[in-house]
């Protein structure tokens, strides 16, 4: 199977997958408390995989490799609990920016911004908006978890969706670094399932930013307890799946559609 990790290659095998049309995953991520049983590197390394993964899928249908994982995300809202880095959002952009831009400097065309990080989502959806008018690639934003929300929501038990250090991620971590899940007293650390809005919402569909102390008491949002390694696998799968069938689907990279017409009212549209 073809090499996919990008910091394993060679520069000159990088041009060659520029000069095919390889896609870029760029995974974006976090440093981040996650619970008393999950390490602080959690959604980074789960990003990781998954897009490895999704990479690996899609390769038979056209050319990927996935980018160093960029690790520093925006996790105020972590912050209280200890062990969590985190950037302004004026340096999260400024860093994605020239990323972005470096990656299209070599000829890709086609960029996928993969999160894992549910703090990152507003920004990487305002980077994309910036950004596609002024680089010279097509880019694409995406949280696996909510890609693959279908395929999670038959997997998982006590929660519909993806939470935080929960049933979901740390099963995962069960696959991806079991020596490093304390998994000694998971039954013990459920928390923040209570019912109503979660801490970043108001009213009906207002949206007002809390800090994270607002829902857990432990950092723990869900029920690690019924976490296995079978279930993290199918969890791991299921994500990769859905990134690998976006990058195959001919629409996500297709150019826009201008239905402009000639003009209106007769006079033309700048072109």
């Amino acid at each position: 199977m073809a090499e996919v990790d990008w910091a394993r290659m060679k520069a000159h095998e990088l041009r060659a997958l520029a000069e095919a049309g390889a896609v870029v995953i760029l995974p974006i991520a976090s440093i981040e408390q996650h619970g008393p049983h999950l390490p602080v590197m959690t959604d980074t390394r789960l990003g990781q995989e998954v897009a490895l993964r999704a990479a690996r899928k899609a390769q038979a249908v056209r050319p990927v490799v996935v980018a160093p994982v960029v690790w520093s995300g925006l996790s105020e809202h972590h912050m209280p609990y200890g062990g969590t880095l985190t950037v302004s959002h004026a340096t999260f952009r400024a860093l994605i920016r020239d990323l972005v831009e470096a990656i299209a400097r070599h000829g890709f065309r086609d960029i996928l911004i993969s999160n894992s990080h549910g703090g990152n989502i507003v920004a990487m959806k305002q980077i994309c908006d910036e950004l596609s008018e002024q680089v010279d690639a097509t880019l694409v934003g995406v949280t696996y978890v909510m890609e693959a929300a279908r395929a999670y929501a038959d997997i998982l038990e006590d929660q519909p969706f993806i939470m935080h250090a929960c049933e979901g991620e740390t099963a995962m971590m069960m696959v991806c670094e079991p020596d490093l899940v304390d998994a000694s007293d998971l039954a013990s650390l459920a928390d923040g399932m209570r019912e109503g809005p979660d801490f970043l919402s108001a009213g009906k569909t207002a949206y007002r930013w809390r800090p994270f102390t607002h829902m857990t008491g432990n950092g723990v949002a869900g029920n690690p307890a019924r976490a296995n390694a079978g279930k993290g696998e199918l969890m791991l799968e299921a994500g990769a799946e859905a990134l690998a069938q976006l990058i195959v689907d001919p629409a996500t990279w297709a150019p826009p559609v201008d239905r402009r017409g000639e003009g209106t009212g007769g006079v033309p549209f700048r072109r």
